[in-house]
């Protein structure tokens, strides 16, 4: 939950900390250097993460209020690290994990870690996130060290220069081996995404793996890079994600759908594979 607050002339020349917890019902000091601290407050839209910066009347607040039990500190084991070179990292993320920061997070976010990770080993860059995956989904995602090298990534992306390999789980059953389906996706509602007439053009190639019941395992390679592509499109096929409380039905410990691998050529012109693994709950619920 977001909430905005304009510092009034009571208010003028306090502490950061000091004024929300006047301003907010409910936070208290100490909550409010949390949040701080964790990146979830904007002054004038900028994020600040000082408790002792001054507030003038006019200014305007906005902090983020985390559900309960939602916040927590992001520990990857050394294995989640896929791949590094001079260039840039590759790191499996889990499912349930932000990639970036939010209005209301900073750490427990992967960007966060990543953060924390370069400067583990003396690199001051930012972690930059040029691509994502959204918060339920798992797997394979890139980071560069340096500014060059996110633009030269991102280029990447945005031209088709990444190979990306997804594995998903689906209830139903697929009417084709392989099939594409080349459909517009729009945003339909507040975060959900649809099939709509003079979408953004969003292309994927489907192959059908194996199968126990009505769950299969789906291959899915996007040829674009639109919000929610996959997930969609499979919604169109009619093949739901397991555990995807947005477009579909069946519920899971988590949402069944994870970036395996991802292929590209780096700036010397050699072939890189990222291979990422599936976790224990997606796993256990392969057909065999």
């Amino acid at each position: 939950m977001i909430i905005r607050k304009t510092i009034g002339s009571e208010q003028n020349g306090l502490r950061l900390d000091d004024a929300i917890a006047l301003l907010c019902a409910g936070v208290s000091k100490s909550e409010a250097r949390r949040i701080i601290d964790r990146g979830g407050c904007t002054v004038n839209v900028a994020m600040v993460r000082v408790a002792s910066r001054g507030v003038r009347t006019g200014d305007i607040i906005e902090i983020g209020l985390m559900e309960t039990g939602r916040f927590s500190e992001l520990v990857l084991p050394p294995e989640a690290l896929l791949f590094e070179d001079a260039e840039l990292i590759a790191v499996n993320k889990p499912a349930g994990i932000n990639s970036q920061r939010t209005p209301y997070q900073l750490k427990g976010t992967l960007e966060f870690w990543v953060s924390e990770y370069f400067k583990s080993q003396g690199n001051s860059e930012p972690a930059r996130v040029v691509h994502r995956l959204d918060r339920g989904t798992s797997g394979a995602m890139l980071f560069p060290k340096q500014k060059r090298a996110a633009a030269w990534l991102s280029a990447r992306f945005q031209e088709g220069g990444v190979d990306k390999r997804y594995l998903a789980l689906v209830s139903g059953c697929p009417k084709h081996e392989q099939w594409t389906l080349d459909a517009p996706i729009g945003k339909v509602s507040s975060g959900r995404y649809g099939i709509v007439p003079g979408g953004k053009s969003a292309v994927t190639e489907f192959r059908a793996l194996s199968s126990s019941g009505d769950i299969w395992l789906v291959e899915a390679r996007p040829l674009t890079g639109r919000t929610h592509q996959i997930r969609v499109h499979l919604e169109e096929s009619a093949l739901p994600i397991v555990g995807d409380t947005t477009y579909g039905d069946v519920p899971a410990e988590r949402m069944m759908l994870h970036c395996a691998e991802m292929r590209f050529k780096n700036t010397a012109g050699e072939e890189i594979r990222i291979c990422a693994p599936l976790d224990e709950a997606f796993e256990k619920l392969v057909p065999k």
